[in-house]
């Protein structure tokens, strides 16, 4: 393993933070949220900071923070569960078409994405009539599912199974990539939607609620925390572990349908999967063993990196994402980015770029192009080489993937 790349920051009243930030990027809200994080009584050793770090909502983004016998459920965030997803396939570049227009159409067509109508009836990112793959699945959650919504009635009004095989807004995307060899693969990009939301948003309410008292004594309110062996710790340990289930679900069932809407098109020739796949959260939190101590390690945009343990980290839309496997250092809490990482905020970059920059930034890719994807043009991250380069010491590139179709809520 090469030598450690994190730099060290001795927190007065806190445990110190280790980051991977050498030539990236490090803002300074980042580094107050870290900090902030860090004076916890609850932070086993330190807080990790990953190359992609950049300031969240309650915790920072590209974070990981082992706690002892408590789990802060703003740093795990709302959008619990998401992740990544990528299958090889037996195509070769030159099998595709010239004109990649009809692969996204088919894609596009196979996966509900965006969102309309305010997200209520008719929304055009969430299934009007489940297909019956969709109702297999969601019938191994549902039972979970209503065990939660009879202890919090309110969890239940949401999005659920209307969301299951759906891709979102944002962020998210579904993409088909070049590796190296130029094997042709499929990646994705979602979590839990609307249950996740409504699950993490009302679980941090009952977390500020529930530390009414010490809340004033708190770094940052967003930080409310639930000690083992309380009834909203393990509520909200069962809300997570299901909605945990529901984002790989999620994740799965895309991949399902583009896969089969694909082969079944006239876009692309025969193809099969090969036997190279990986599904990964990089928003969750986990029960693992670190420094001979059991924790609670959540990872708020981070993957884990165990040694032999394969992830994804993704660049931006015109950039190069990686298959990786990782080195499992111990440092880091057997962690590693989960993407690039914000450069600026949304309403930033929509001000900053125009939809000629988006447009030369995205050469080459089938893509959108216009005003309303502006957000997330490759410039508004963080320079994905960069990035891959500051943590050697956690990860190994297996493969290099360029996308040449991004479909995008």
């Amino acid at each position: 393993m090469n030598h450690s790349k994190a730099l060290t920051f001795d927190i007065a009243d806190g445990v110190p933070i280790k980051a991977w930030v050498q030539g990236v990027p490090f803002d300074e809200g980042a580094r107050v949220q870290l900090e902030q994080t860090a004076k916890l009584p609850i932070v086993h050793k330190w807080v990790a900071a990953m190359p992609d770090v950049h300031k969240g909502i309650g915790a920072t983004v590209g974070s990981v923070i082992p706690t002892r016998n408590a789990i802060i459920p703003a740093a795990v965030g709302v959008d619990i569960g998401c992740g990544m997803m990528a299958v090889r396939t037996s195509l070769k570049a030159d099998q595709l078409p010239d004109h990649l227009a009809g692969v996204r159409t088919t894609i596009e067509k196979a996966i509900p994405h965006g969102r309309t109508s305010g997200g209520r009836r008719g929304d055009r990112g969430a299934w009007g009539e489940l297909p019956e793959t969709v109702q297999d699945r969601w019938k191994q959650l549902v039972g979970g599912f209503k065990t939660i919504c009879e202890k919090h009635p309110s969890v239940e009004n949401a999005n659920h199974s209307c969301h299951l095989g759906t891709l979102g807004t944002g962020n998210h995307f579904v993409e088909v990539c070049l590796d190296e060899c130029q094997s042709v693969w499929l990646m994705l990009h979602s979590g839990s939607r609307g249950i996740g939301n409504r699950i993490g948003t009302y679980f941090i309410n009952l977390a500020r609620e529930d530390m009414r008292a010490v809340i004033k004594n708190l770094p940052d309110r967003d930080l409310a925390y639930f000690k083992e062996g309380t009834i909203f710790f393990e509520d909200y340990i069962e809300a997570l572990t299901w909605a945990q289930t529901y984002a790989r679900m999620n994740r799965e069932l895309m991949m399902q349908h583009m896969v089969l809407a694909l082969q079944q098109s006239k876009e692309l020739p025969e193809f099969q999967l090969t036997e190279m796949a990986v599904n990964c959260h990089h928003n969750y939190a986990n029960m693992e063993t670190h420094y001979d101590e059991e924790v609670w390690v959540t990872r708020k945009g981070a993957v884990s990196a165990r040694k032999g343990e394969m992830g994804i980290i993704p660049g931006s839309m015109g950039a190069k994402s990686f298959i990786v496997r990782g080195l499992g250092n111990p440092e880091s809490f057997h962690s590693c980015s989960h993407g690039a990482g914000r450069l600026m905020s949304r309403t930033k970059a929509k001000k900053h770029f125009t939809e000629k920059d988006h447009l030369m930034a995205t050469r080459g890719v089938e893509c959108r192009k216009d005003r309303g994807v502006l957000d997330e043009t490759p410039g508004a991250y963080k320079p994905i080489k960069s990035v891959m380069a500051a943590q050697s010491d956690l990860v190994e590139i297996v493969h290099t993937l360029k996308q040449v179709v991004c479909v995008k809520g």
